[in-house]
């Protein structure tokens, strides 16, 4: 816990806007994944048929989506970064997973593994200097 409070406090002393715009492009992405599998929801039950199980598929689909626009939102603003970034790694992993198991779709696997690096990078470093958890850090 220690280690992970020194690479926050160095994170804040050194943040640049690009980590920021970083931070913002996943919130974005996750978010508009989740619009995507809201839009096209034969596209996420075709993922989901390597499994083929009904009743696991309808609850992997009624946590997916509200989970990527929960969290996106929220790593969007940078309130409660690490908690949405948690949230995020089973689904960014399982969608690793899928990948492997079902059809390969080269785009989806690299974007999944830049998501994921970039949730890990979060997950360590906080959301930054120029967000909602550091305004109110210091309003107290």
């Amino acid at each position: 816990m220690e280690y992970v409070k020194t690479l926050n406090k160095w994170a804040n002393k050194h943040s640049y806007y690009i980590l920021d715009i970083a931070r913002i492009c996943l919130g974005l992405f996750i978010f508009m994944k989740a619009l995507t599998f809201m839009a096209d929801t034969e596209m996420l039950i075709k993922l989901f048929k390597p499994i083929d199980n009904l009743t696991l598929s309808i609850i992997a689909f009624h946590y997916i989506v509200p989970a990527h626009i929960i969290g996106g939102l929220l790593i969007i603003f940078g309130l409660l970064t690490r908690w949405a970034v948690i949230a995020q790694l089973p689904l960014i992993i399982g969608a690793i997973a899928v990948n492997f198991v079902g059809e390969r779709i080269v785009i989806e696997l690299i974007e999944a593994n830049i998501a994921l690096i970039l949730c890990i990078f979060f997950l360590c470093f906080g959301s930054g200097k120029h967000s909602a958890d550091y305004y109110f850090k210091m309003q107290q």
